[in-house]
């Protein structure tokens, strides 16, 4: 490891959190395990985000290496992280599956496309006007890091075509994501 891997630095986190008991406690539980020393937190129990989410800032001081395993954390344990460091998740994606969504694992299918670690799933709208068993659907938003909406697509029409969904991915123009 060189010595700027390992040199403490200061970073700040930008979180959305659900409005519920034991959601802060859960968002700072993955700092302190991955070696993270909390600085400051801002929690705006005031304010929602245009998502309907409570906005938190954290800064907390880490070496590069550790704070990038506490974003991972965080990601892991479906916190939505808007910012980590410099990097910003606020781009938004928008998209739709239709099949047999209940049937095929949704939990999975939400879970393979936050693996790719470039998105965060921030709402989901889910539709079975015939139960269960039956065809359904699904409006997802995601928050994407910069650039990443290409690698985020490409993660979604694989898992859709494994389950055989259909996918309506968002209008782009000038061939980019």
């Amino acid at each position: 490891m060189s010595e700027a891997d390992s040199t403490v630095q200061s970073y700040t986190l930008r979180l959305e959190l659900v409005d519920e008991p034991g959601e802060l406690l859960r968002s700072l539980q993955p700092i302190a395990e991955k070696g993270g020393n909390l600085l400051s937190i801002f929690h705006e129990r005031g304010n929602v985000t245009p998502r309907g989410y409570i906005p938190v800032v954290v800064d907390v001081e880490a070496t590069p290496d550790r704070f990038e395993k506490i974003v991972d954390a965080l990601s892991r344990t479906n916190v939505n992280v808007i910012q980590a460091g410099t990097e910003r998740y606020s781009q938004e994606l928008t998209v739709l599956l239709s099949g047999h969504l209940i049937n095929t694992d949704f939990s999975n299918t939400l879970s393979r496309i936050q693996e790719t670690r470039s998105a965060t799933v921030t709402d989901i709208s889910i539709s079975a006007p015939q139960g269960s068993t039956e065809i359904s659907s699904a409006r997802i938003r995601m928050a994407t890091q910069s650039g990443s909406k290409n690698e985020v697509l490409a993660a979604i029409r694989e898992v859709a075509e494994e389950k055989d969904l259909r996918l309506v991915e968002p209008l782009v123009t000038g061939g980019h994501a």
